[in-house]
């Protein structure tokens, strides 16, 4: 027993196991580190609907613009988000929202969310991924490394001299190939605990909450392809073009109905007022003139008296 306690003790036996335990801690906080984050950024979306996003997106959008862990794949996936007319103004990237009128819409977004918050993004690009889906390899490359080469050393000190020196060569070989292979079972053995739990927290604690984020997040925004957008959008100019000509055709006549309608409206009455006026004053110019004839005719009918 002391034996086997000894060959633990062998300094790379502990190397590799020290090695192992430092690069399964960085594992171990790194996962523990996305859990948390994606676990609080689903908290977060729960706390919105589909159908109020529309109004409360500012405030989501300040809240996910400013957290760390999703600030950058966030901003790049709102650039990819279509808002309507009374929901935000401004030509520059970082729109300036105001609040939706009555007819706002939902918010559609022009590229699925997973192309922006995926496995790459979230999870392997937080931890180093490919370091660590190479650590397993590397574990169990070091058994062979150095067995070969404690082998290699034990037959270096190998002494066939005398028969007393052969003993205790072959002895100490026997010790040395006990002591090599431990390291191979070590390396190989800690290779298939680290693939292992691995495999196990990445899956629980790291694709489980990804997948419940990424559903959280498609429940608030409906999903448009870019295809679809552009037949949307000529449609929409379509419609707008047959109006503008409609409008054009319409408009000399239009013109027409409304300068009729001026004309009868303002300036005929004053025509009426100004030709009732006119007359009126010809009636009393007539009138008048009808006075001082009379006062004449009766001034010399009374000098003829």
């Amino acid at each position: 027993m002391s034996f086997e306690f000894d060959i633990l003790l062998n300094p790379v036996i502990i190397a590799i196991l020290v090695l192992f335990v430092c690069i399964l801690g960085y594992l171990l906080v790194r996962v523990k580190s996305i859990n948390e984050n994606l676990l609080r950024l689903t908290a977060v979306l729960r706390g919105f609907k589909k159908g109020t996003i529309a109004y409360r997106f500012k405030e989501l959008d300040d809240v996910f613009s400013k957290d760390p862990f999703i600030a950058n794949y966030w901003v790049e996936f709102k650039n990819s988000l279509v808002f309507s007319d009374g929901m935000a103004s401004g030509q520059d990237s970082a729109a300036k929202f105001k609040t939706p009128g009555a007819d706002t819409s939902s918010i559609h977004c022009t590229v699925d969310a997973g192309y922006f918050f995926n496995e790459e993004t979230l999870v392997n690009g937080k931890m180093n991924y490919k370091f660590i889906s190479a650590v397993p390899t590397i574990l169990t490359g070091l058994g062979p490394l150095f067995t070969f080469l404690h082998i290699s050393l034990a037959f270096s000190k190998v002494n066939f001299a005398t028969q007393e020196a052969t003993i205790a060569s072959v002895s100490s070989l026997m010790a040395a190939m006990k002591v090599a292979a431990m390291i191979s079972v070590i390396a190989v053995g800690t290779s298939i605990i680290f693939m292992i739990v691995e495999r196990l927290t990445y899956k629980n604690l790291c694709i489980a909450p990804l997948t419940e984020f990424q559903l959280e997040l498609n429940k608030l925004f409906d999903n448009i392809s870019s295809e679809k957008f552009l037949v949307e959008l000529l449609k929409e100019s379509k419609t707008q073009n047959i109006a503008i000509n409609q409008a054009i055709n319409q408009l000399p006549s239009k013109m027409k109905e409304a300068f009729e309608s001026g004309f009868n409206a303002s300036l005929v009455p004053y025509l009426d007022n100004l030709i009732f006026s006119v007359n009126k004053l010809q009636e009393n110019i007539l009138n008048k003139n009808k006075k001082e004839s009379n006062i004449i005719d009766d001034l010399f009918n009374n000098d003829g008296e």
